[in-house]
């Protein structure tokens, strides 16, 4: 079975958006002020930290995160980030899991925008979290209000400690104007600036991991909901990358094989106005992208026979009546 959304009192903006801090996808920490007890690319494992009694190394109790060394002189400890992509930040989690006696007692970030790998020494940098209080072993939430793309982080601990991992939550900018034109594109991906509005049940896997790159690497990898027992049918509504005409719909259950959807459709609209929250009512009153389609376990199902709605901007996508599907692509022409 999925691993369980590890926190269901987090924000929706990490449900909603992608770890723009994930090194899978090519973020990276490029320099740290110290990294004596604990290396600072440990910070940025996407998966969850660990603590493991009665392990040490050469520096001491080995710790699953980024630790520095107690501070005796004035100042503080900063690590510089570099995201996997370019893009918006809505919110942060600065996670001190396993950190009780060593955590820091404040942080802030600061951003900026580099052309290049390491950003120059002139780089304008902009706060984005603000000196936050934190606590041992919890994860604090800040969310972001802050149009700006951004490429790097600067990850400031006061004075110094331990930081379990750090994850930014935002949407990736994509130059569309270097797309060329008819050129197919995924505007379900979250990598373009895709992301997801509400689904109704996420209870075993986050609906916004069917829009991640690649192929899902396990069962965990993907949305999946608790199981349904009572009439009616599961469903996730995405924001598109961009409006754009759908033209082919790709459906994959990779590792989903007892809890794959029976069925599943797509809905879809323009939308101007509003809200994200407003849409979820809307939604139901979509006209169809495509209509009920049987599905079968770990198969890539591809869909080319759909309704002529021209440049949409969203779209539900319906299970029936419950399960776990790993990707959904949606491959059109940006409008």
């Amino acid at each position: 079975m999925a691993a369980p959304i590890l926190d269901p009192n987090a924000p929706a903006f990490t449900r909603r958006y992608m770890n723009l801090a994930d090194p899978r996808l090519g973020a990276a920490a490029l320099f740290a002020s110290d990294e004596f007890f604990a290396p600072k690319e440990r910070m940025l494992n996407p998966e969850p930290a660990v603590f493991i009694p009665g392990k040490y190394d050469d520096h001491g109790k080995w710790m699953d995160g980024w630790e520095t060394r107690r501070k005796r002189t004035t100042g503080h400890d900063f690590c510089v980030v570099r995201l996997a992509r370019p893009g918006v930040i809505h919110g942060v989690d600065l996670d001190t899991s396993h950190f009780t006696g060593n955590f820091p007692p404040a942080a802030s970030i600061d951003a900026c925008f580099a052309d290049g790998d390491t950003p120059s020494d002139d780089a304008e940098w902009h706060t984005i979290v603000a000196a936050t209080t934190l606590q041992g072993n919890a994860h604090h939430y800040v969310e972001v209000a802050d149009a700006r793309p951004y490429t790097h982080l600067r990850v400031n601990l006061y004075p110094d400690g331990g930081l379990a991992r750090l994850r930014v939550y935002g949407q990736p900018q994509r130059d569309w104007s270097r797309v060329p034109a008819g050129e197919a594109v995924d505007l379900a991906a979250i990598e373009n600036g895709a992301y997801l509005v509400a689904a109704n049940n996420q209870h075993f896997g986050a609906a916004s991991q069917m829009l991640m790159p690649g192929r899902g690497a396990n069962m965990g990898d993907g949305w999946e909901t608790r199981r349904r027992r009572e009439p009616g049918n599961d469903w996730a509504i995405v924001a598109l990358a961009r409006p754009g005409i759908i033209r082919r719909v790709e459906v994959d259950t990779a590792f989903f094989k007892g809890n794959f959807p029976d069925r599943c459709s797509l809905q879809a609209a323009h939308v101007t106005g509003g809200t994200d929250d407003s849409l979820i009512t809307q939604a139901m009153f979509w006209p169809e992208l495509l209509g009920e389609q049987k599905l079968s376990m770990d198969s890539v199902h591809m869909f080319d026979d759909l309704a002529a709605l021209g440049p949409v901007t969203h779209v539900r996508f319906n299970i029936f009546p419950d399960g776990g599907v790993s990707r959904l692509r949606l491959w059109g022409e940006p409008a």
